[in-house]
């Protein structure tokens, strides 16, 4: 039997293991707001999260009661990965999108309640409204923040000016900032490094801090603090992006046998369930069945 992939039209709830909790989020693929759809780059975020909490910045004893502001939540994967870390996720979003993600927020406490043994270890999350730009919204979510996170954001040119402007009015001098996204525009990449790299410290996630099955050569990780304000880095910040651009040249050309492998494994019907994502993914692309407006 051929597998069903875990994101169709047909899919009204995703199932997704993170940090010991099976968790369960409603979505609506079918809508036409991109907010309602679970999107890979949140997993990958949630796992990434997983793998280094053990020690570091990333475990329960460095972030516990952590202010982190979730930006694009859509149906809220990713804070729920840091909230089960300890932090206090405030989950954002357009207007349209928030019953959805309020219905997820509160399945999953619901969930995680009933089965965690530690209720101390679990932070918060609440849901607001927040239209990138809008300043009075901005105001009243009381930066800063100790985090700022968002995955799959970047889809458009048009979005990454305002978006630019919430992260710098939500930024204080210690907040750090971890996007996630799955590369679909050059174009909008190249443009988004740009601009990131004039206000940030751009770091790159390698592949090898991620989740070994939850990765993916196209979905990559970034953490960004501010610039020092004198900003004396020049020389320092070319030779990072010379690097970027060299990993992210060899991770897209293994893409082309990660599509063999995972073809092999297709028709050996040995496919996880992030196997069956990828196809999925990469059918619609060669398919052109994906249209962002």
């Amino acid at each position: 039997m051929e597998a069903d992939r875990l994101n169709s039209p047909d899919t009204s709830v995703v199932t997704f293991e993170v940090l010991g909790h099976q968790l369960q989020f409603s979505q609506d693929p079918n809508s036409k707001h991109l907010g309602t759809t679970v999107w890979d780059a949140s997993m990958v975020f949630a796992k990434f999260l997983e793998k280094n909490s053990r020690k570091g910045r990333f475990s329960p004893s460095k972030l516990k009661e952590k202010r982190v502001i979730e930006l694009g939540a859509g149906c809220g994967v990713a804070g729920f990965g840091m909230a089960l870390l300890g932090c206090d996720v405030l989950s954002t979003d357009q207007i349209e999108v928030l019953p959805l993600l309020k219905r997820n927020v509160e399945r999953n406490i619901s969930r995680i309640v009933q089965t965690c043994h530690d209720s101390d270890s679990f932070g918060s999350i609440v849901v607001t409204e927040l239209n990138w730009g809008d300043m009075d919204q901005i105001k009243s979510c009381n930066p800063p923040f100790d985090y700022i996170i968002g995955t799959d954001v970047v889809y458009s040119e048009h979005l990454l000016d305002p978006l630019l402007q919430t992260i710098l009015s939500l930024s204080g001098p210690r907040t750090t900032v971890l996007l996630g996204y799955e590369l679909r525009s050059t174009n909008v990449h190249d443009r988004m490094l740009d601009l990131w790299k004039r206000n940030f410290e751009v770091k790159s996630i390698p592949k090898a801090k991620m989740h070994r099955e939850y990765q993916h050569p196209t979905i990559q990780l970034f953490m960004m603090t501010l610039k020092p304000s004198n900003n004396e880095i020049d020389c320092r910040a070319e030779e990072s992006e010379s690097d970027e651009t060299e990993q992210i040249c060899k991770e897209n050309k293994n893409d082309s046998e990660e599509g063999s492998s995972l073809i092999d494994n297709l028709q050996a019907k040995n496919l996880s369930d992030w196997e069956t994502r990828r196809c999925g993914a990469m059918a619609a692309r060669l398919l052109r069945d994906v249209k962002i407006t």
